[in-house]
C-alpha cells in the first residue's frame, strides 16, 4: 500500500480547491463539475476524470449559513450603532440577504470541497482499495 501511495503523483489541494471553487474540473481546470446548479458531473467533459465520487452532503451549505450569518450579524450591527435603523429595515434588507448570499456562494463552495477530496483522494478518487 505505501509503495503504490508513493508511486502516484502529488495532487496539489490549494490548486484542486481553487478550480473547484471555479465550478472547474479539479483535474485538468477546464471541464465544467457541474451539469445543473448543485449537481456535479459523472465525470469531466474535457479530461474524463470521474466526478461522481464525491461525498459533500450538508458541508457546504453549512460553511455557506456561516459565512453569510457573520456578514448579516456584522451588517446589522454596524447599521444599529451607526443609524437610528427602523426593524421593517432589517426585514426588507437582511431576509433577501440571507437568502440569495448562500444560493450565490453554493456552487462555489461545493466545487471547491469536491476539489479537496479529489486532491486527498477521498471517496474513491484514489485507487480502489480491491486492487490491493
Amino acid at each position: 500500500m505505501q509503495d503504490q501511495t508513493r508511486t502516484l503523483e502529488q495532487r496539489s489541494v490549494g490548486q484542486a480547491m481553487w478550480r473547484g471553487a471555479l465550478c472547474r474540473c479539479p483535474h485538468c481546470g477546464q471541464g465544467k463539475m457541474f451539469r445543473a446548479y448543485l449537481k456535479a458531473a459523472d465525470q469531466c467533459n474535457v479530461c474524463g476524470e470521474e466526478l461522481n465520487h464525491h461525498r459533500a452532503d450538508d458541508f457546504p451549505p453549512y460553511i455557506a449559513i456561516t459565512i453569510v450569518g457573520h456578514i448579516i450579524v456584522f451588517l446589522m450591527l454596524h447599521l444599529d450603532m451607526t443609524y437610528h435603523v427602523q426593524p421593517i429595515t432589517y426585514v426588507v434588507t437582511m431576509v433577501p440577504l440571507a437568502i440569495v448570499l448562500p444560493l450565490a456562494m453554493l456552487p462555489s463552495i461545493k466545487g471547491a470541497i469536491i476539489g479537496l477530496q479529489w486532491a486527498n483522494r477521498m471517496y474513491g478518487f484514489g485507487p480502489s482499495r480491491s486492487a490491493n
